[in-house]
C-alpha cells in the first residue's frame, strides 16, 4: 500500500509570459503533445498510487472544472479550491490544509512536466524525512531556486534566484514537492517576501534550518517548466 495517495495541484495562475495563449485559459490547460499540461500530470501521479487531487484553481478556473470535473474520467477523485488574492504560493498551499488533514501529500505546480517514472519515487518516503523537493542539475538558478545540500544530499539551505556573487549551487529547485503536515505549521508563520508575497520556499528553507530532514531528489529523464511560448512549442515540435 502506498504511503502517499493525495496531492496537491497549484493551477491558479494565468501565466503572463505565455501572453495571448492564455487569455482564454489558464497556463497548466495548454497542451503539450495533444493533452493539457495538468492532464499528464494528474495521470503520472495517478500510476503512481494517488486517488485524491486537490486543484488550486483560480484564472479562468471554470476551464479546469469543466475539463476534470470530479475526476470520474480519470478514475481518481479530484475536489478544487480557489485562490482569491493573488498573495504567493505559501498562502496557496494553506488551502489545502483541510484536504490534506494528518496525511502526507505530493505538491507540484500545474507547469511542470517530469518523467512519470519520478512521481513514483516521491510517494514512498522513509518515516525520518520530513519533505523532499525534486532537484535538477544544469538549470539557470539565477531563474528559480537554487537548493544547498549536504553529503547526505539533504537539503540545507534553498535561495531563489541568487545574483552574481551570491552564494549558489549546481541543484535547481524543480517544483514537485512530498509534505508531511508539519508544513502547514511553517507556513503559518510565514512573513512577507521583499516582493510582498509569501513564499513556500520560505516555509521549506525554515523547516530544513529548524532540522528536519528534507530530502533532495534528483529527477531523471525529461523535466520542463513550461514557463513560456518557446519551451511549449520546442515540447510540441
Amino acid at each position: 500500500m502506498k504511503e502517499i495517495t493525495r496531492a496537491v495541484l497549484l493551477a491558479a495562475g494565468r501565466g503572463t509570459r505565455m501572453r495571448g495563449l492564455t487569455s482564454d485559459i489558464p497556463k497548466p490547460m495548454l497542451q503539450v503533445r495533444g493533452k493539457p499540461i495538468l492532464q499528464h500530470i494528474i495521470e503520472g501521479l495517478s500510476a503512481a498510487g494517488v486517488t485524491d487531487f486537490m486543484l488550486i484553481v483560480g484564472w479562468r478556473a471554470e476551464v479546469v472544472r469543466a475539463f476534470f470535473r470530479k475526476g470520474e474520467r480519470f478514475g481518481v477523485r479530484i475536489g478544487y479550491e480557489t485562490q482569491v488574492v493573488q498573495d504567493g504560493t505559501g498562502k496557496v498551499v494553506a488551502l489545502a490544509r483541510e484536504f490534506c488533514g494528518p496525511d502526507p501529500f505530493i505538491l507540484s505546480y500545474g507547469d511542470i512536466l517530469v518523467d512519470a517514472s519520478n512521481y513514483e519515487r516521491l510517494t514512498s518516503p522513509r518515516a525520518e524525512i520530513e519533505a523532499m523537493i525534486s532537484v535538477k542539475r544544469n538549470e539557470d538558478v539565477s531563474q528559480g531556486g537554487a537548493v544547498f545540500v549536504n553529503e547526505r544530499f539533504e537539503m540545507t539551505d534553498l535561495r531563489e534566484k541568487p545574483k552574481p556573487g551570491e552564494p549558489t549551487s549546481p541543484w535547481y529547485n524543480a517544483g514537485i514537492y512530498m509534505f508531511r503536515a508539519t508544513i502547514f505549521d511553517y507556513i503559518d508563520r510565514l512573513q512577507p517576501s521583499p516582493r510582498g508575497e509569501f513564499e513556500l520556499t520560505d516555509a521549506i528553507r525554515d523547516l530544513a534550518i529548524s532540522g528536519k530532514r528534507v530530502q533532495a531528489l534528483e529527477l531523471s529523464g525529461e523535466w520542463a517548466d513550461v514557463r513560456d511560448p518557446e519551451v511549449l512549442a520546442q515540447l510540441n515540435s
